[in-house]
């Protein structure tokens, strides 16, 4: 069975400055990963490869089977990517915007999950008010609602933690947990937030390429772990203070 998301070779570069270098994952169906790194190891620009928002310029992306380069529109169904809060149509509302998400994946309207997963969030009460007035934690709300219509198969958040408050981050994280058990979807967190550890099934250290992946289901690895490995990765050959 192909993996749901498999990368081969992935390079980007912006001029001189290589982003990602030869990376290969492959992620099955069923997984909640989280994808950390430095600042400026990449995660990001992995992100918006995967989603077809910027072009590789080396290797190959498949969803759910489907070639990125290939068959695009058949690839980006698979797909739920939650855009920077900054790409939201600031001049329609909130449910201006689940509605034109909808359509554009083939619904009729915004099926209930949408507003169940908005209800849980704290988010109702912001629908019907232009996106342009949200708080960086309501856009967020609103970013990650749209990304999971339609039950896609594989959802990318980057960051979508930031700027939630305590509530509605653990809100997400468990409700994540459980769409990942109950449909069989996966997701790919990129995140600076360690304490999310407990969520995980695998975590994945980017430097330019993933350079160490954790088993989080099975070795039953800590926060606090977790958080030493990686410094104990990125610091290896890097002078001490």
């Amino acid at each position: 069975m192909n993996p749901l998301l498999r990368l081969t070779g992935l390079c980007k570069a912006y001029g001189d400055v290589p982003v990602l270098e030869q990376l290969d994952l492959e992620i099955g169906a069923g997984l909640f990963c989280g994808l950390v790194g430095a600042n400026g190891s990449g995660k990001s620009t992995l992100m918006r490869c995967i989603a077809g928002i910027e072009q590789a310029d080396g290797g190959t992306i498949e969803i759910g089977g489907h070639s990125l380069q290939g068959d695009l529109l058949l690839a980006r169904a698979a797909l739920g990517y939650a855009v920077d809060v900054g790409s939201l149509p600031s001049e329609l509302t909130g449910r201006q915007c689940l509605e034109l998400v909808s359509q554009m994946r083939g619904l009729p309207s915004p099926d209930a999950e949408a507003f169940a997963l908005a209800e849980a969030l704290d988010l109702m009460p912001w629908l019907d008010r232009w996106v342009h007035a949200y708080s960086l934690g309501t856009r967020q709300k609103l970013s990650v609602v749209l990304a999971l219509i339609g039950r896609p198969k594989l959802v990318l958040l980057d960051e979508s933690l930031n700027g939630l408050d305590p509530v509605a981050a653990f809100t997400l994280k468990y409700y994540l947990r459980e769409r990942v058990r109950s449909q069989g979807c996966s997701v790919l967190l990129a995140t600076h937030a360690i304490e999310s550890v407990e969520f995980w099934d695998r975590a994945l250290l980017l430097d330019r390429s993933i350079v160490r992946q954790w088993n989080i289901a099975e070795a039953h690895i800590s926060g606090t772990v977790l958080e030493r490995e990686i410094v104990a990765v990125l610091s290896a050959g890097k002078p001490r203070l």
